[in-house]
């Protein structure tokens, strides 16, 4: 009896250790969420490798916190003078990018901020803040907050503070949300904008897109095993090249939503 518990014993530990080895954590935005990508795209990678990946879904700011302290295997984000920083750092490897879409500025359906023809993001939002309509952001340290705070800084704006100007502090399709309730304006990828309007029965549209300041890179990276020993860098490195990889970048860019609208353009090199 006590040799039958042994055996089991060996062939439990050995199955949960080759189990924990076909799983990887992946910390991501909540655009490549929201979206829909990663439902389309990790099935065609776990069949293809084996490889389970487990997502965390949060502003890329506190994805790259998540790396750090090593509580993820594989970074998957959208703010690339953030991402190069820590890469520059030490706490990450082998970054590439990956796809990009863009990011759009919508607003109530009423667009009160006479915001739509406006050409420049920078103007558009010296004309919201001119106004006093309501301006949502995200307030998370994403890659979209980062982006929104550069835009007021190039706009010599200082928002923080203003009556009109909220910080939710959520993800981007809660913070839609937001901006809908309140008749107001915020920053979106396209992909979330897109995957949600339709869904989230929101009275808003784009008022304003194709500024190419509102360029959207998405990147990947390894988390160092050097700084974390207990990273699954090898199984993080193959998700990495799958990404990057001929067949990756095909998953990415067959990646449509219900109405087809492709969300992301694959760009690896």
């Amino acid at each position: 009896m006590k040799r039958f518990l042994v055996v089991m014993m060996v062939v439990l530990c050995f199955t949960v250790s080759a189990f924990g080895a076909e799983r990887i954590r992946c910390a991501s935005t909540t655009s490549t969420q929201n979206s829909g990508l990663f439902d389309h795209i990790l099935p065609v990678f776990e069949k293809k490798a084996g490889i389970k990946v487990d997502v965390v879904a949060v502003g890329t700011g506190a994805a790259i916190e998540i790396g750090k302290r090593g509580d993820a295997d594989v970074l998957f984000v959208h703010a690339k003078e953030l991402e190069l920083k820590a890469v520059a750092e030490g706490f990450f490897i082998n970054r590439h990018d990956v796809m990009y879409n863009d990011f759009v500025i919508i607003g109530p359906s009423n667009d009160a901020a006479f915001v739509k023809g406006i050409k420049k993001a920078v103007d558009a939002f010296k004309k919201i803040s001119v106004s006093g309509s309501p301006f949502v952001s995200r307030g998370d340290k994403s890659g979209t907050h980062t982006k929104e705070l550069s835009l007021w800084k190039s706009a010599g704006i200082t928002p923080k503070g203003q009556a009109w100007y909220l910080e939710a502090g959520q993800g981007m399709a809660k913070t839609q949300r937001i901006a809908d309730e309140k008749r107001g304006y915020t920053l979106t990828d396209r992909g979330t904008w897109l995957a949600t309007v339709d869904k989230d029965k929101l009275d808003m549209k784009i008022v304003l897109e194709g500024d190419e300041i509102l360029f959207n890179q998405y990147g990947v990276m390894a988390v160092n095993p050097d700084k974390h020993k207990h990273v699954k860098i090898k199984e993080a490195m193959e998700f990495v090249n799958w990404l990057i990889s001929k067949d990756g970048q095909a998953a990415i860019a067959d990646f449509k939503n219900k109405n087809g609208n492709k969300l992301f353009y694959p760009n690896a090199k």
